[in-house]
């Protein structure tokens, strides 16, 4: 039988449909895979093997009984841990929540068991989403498939690592200031931040949530597709939440593949590539261009001068929302309780002494950033102006947009770096999101593919790099439009997918 495991998920929902196999055959293979491979990887916190084969067993019964199932039905799927799942552990990788088992689904994982879906588990990630590379996680390090002694990206490093290693098929991730995309790019998936409030964050365990978005982590930008139009949509449960339904995404990767970008205008933003940027990523960038003009876009060049201030804007808002999101674990509701060793047990030395105990180290920074800058004497010193500074960068992106359909850049400046190499430098690792973050400050959607492996200089490594493609609010359609021409384009080049060309683990 063919490697089932090697399929993306749109021609695993067609094998199914027509009963080559079933969705038993092909959890269990995923399973397998999982056993062979994870103790190297460690793409995942918690494996519910029963589960997904009870529900691959019931999509099995109900496809045999000739009944109306969704096109992903008996699909595996991988869910990162910081999605609240019910009666499966979600820790968002921190100690704080170890064994927390939550009492109801997102509203993202309510859709992937209605349309039976097998979740095959949740994923490691950094520390309630705060990190670029998963090395933050209280349960130890994800290491990336084509190099297992480099980062994975991050925060969503496991759901990308499990794509990349072929431990699941599907898999959904969230972006704050590029978690989705960013990992894509180090592991050669592909990876969406749909448009602000399009996918329902109701049970995401909150980050910031001004900029977190859940989105669909996979191996073909047809797969993010069809994720992508099963967990979206209005949701009466989130606020923000927006009340239109989503743009036709299925078609509009259809018609990318066809490779026909005529009448499409292409802005490449001049911030977002060129110094710090690895001579290898920029290479693959600049290859990536030529195949959309081949493919008829028109590509000119864009100025948004306040994206140079994104990095620090986000890095004032988000430790902001942070320290007030992350509040709420005091040791006195839920997830992990520690009482001080001597002196009375008053309800401040309980929080103090479980928040010393549950937080990491990077978590602990970002709430002292946070409560700092909202605190009275800096609040308009600070987060108020990072406030200003994310108007004038949504300027920047209106501007641009009546110029042009799209905007591009290189996802990420540099490949995958070495584990540990820049854990002592919080800095060097936040500059892994310059190119990203614009985006979740806009609330804009956005799309990494594949685009290559640098190797073109002594800099470089021959790891994955991945372009990004930027939308308008509301029109992710065009995210697959030109994503899927890319990817067709590339693949013709390359003879097959990149993950092809990663080396075999186990």
């Amino acid at each position: 039988m063919t490697d089932l495991t090697r399929l993306s998920a749109a021609t695993l929902a067609e094998k199914l449909r027509a009963r080559e196999v079933t969705s038993v055959q092909v959890t269990q293979a995923f399973l397998d895979r999982i056993a062979a491979v994870d103790d190297a990887v460690h793409a995942f916190l918690h494996v519910s093997a029963q589960d997904a084969l009870a529900t691959a067993r019931d999509v099995d019964v109900a496809r045999a009984a000739g009944e109306d199932l969704h096109p992903l039905a008996g699909v595996p799927i991988a869910v990162k841990d910081v999605v609240v799942t019910k009666g499966l552990p979600s820790t968002a990788g921190s100690k704080i929540l170890e064994g927390w088992i939550p009492p109801y689904d997102a509203t993202l994982v309510e859709k992937i068991r209605a349309a039976r879906l097998p979740i095959l588990g949740k994923t490691n990630m950094d520390e309630f989403a705060m990190g670029s590379s998963t090395e933050h996680s209280a349960y130890g390090n994800t290491h990336n498939p084509w190099d297992l002694d480099r980062i994975p990206g991050g925060s969503g490093g496991g759901s990308a690592a499990a794509l990349a290693a072929f431990e699941a098929p599907l898999a959904i991730g969230t972006d704050t200031g590029g978690s989705i995309r960013q990992p894509g790019a180090v592991t050669g998936t592909v990876g969406v931040k749909p448009t602000y409030g399009s996918v329902s964050r109701y049970g995401l365990i909150a980050l910031a949530s001004s900029l977190d978005q859940a989105g669909p982590v996979t191996r073909t930008v047809m797969d993010s597709a069809l994720l992508h139009e099963l967990i979206g949509g209005h949701d009466p449960r989130d606020s923000t939440s927006i009340d239109e339904p989503l743009p036709p995404l299925v078609e509009a990767a259809r018609q990318g593949a066809s490779g026909d970008l005529s009448g499409l205008k292409v802005g490449v933003v001049t911030q977002l590539q060129g110094e710090g940027y690895q001579p290898g990523v920029q290479a693959r960038f600049e290859e990536s261009l030529d195949l959309l003009r081949e493919a008829g876009a028109e590509i000119v060049e864009v100025s948004c001068p306040h994206f140079e201030y994104a990095l620090a804007a986000y890095y004032l808002i988000l430790p902001a929302e942070a320290s007030s999101n992350l509040a709420k674990f005091d040791g006195m509701r839920f997830g992990l309780r520690v009482e001080p060793d001597e002196g009375p047990v008053t309800a401040e030395r309980v929080m103090a002494a479980t928040r010393g105990a549950g937080f990491g180290d990077e978590v602990k920074r970002r709430i002292i950033l946070g409560t700092y800058a909202l605190s009275a004497g800096y609040y308009d010193a600070y987060y108020g102006s990072a406030q200003k500074v994310r108007t004038l960068i949504q300027r920047d992106f209106d501007e641009a947009f009546a110029q042009v359909d799209v905007l591009v850049s290189p996802t990420a400046p540099t490949t995958a770096f070495k584990l540990g190499e820049k854990l002592d430098d919080p800095l060097a690792m936040y500059l892994n999101d310059v190119a990203t973050i614009p985006a979740n400050l806009a609330g804009v959607p956005g799309i990494s593919v594949p685009s290559g492996l640098a190797g073109d200089s002594t800099e470089d490594d021959g790891l994955p790099t991945g372009f990004q493609v930027l939308a308008p609010a509301k029109a992710d359609d065009r995210l697959y439009r030109v994503g899927a021409a890319l990817e067709a384009a590339l693949e013709a080049r390359w003879g097959g997918p990149l993950l092809d060309r990663a080396p075999e683990l186990g």
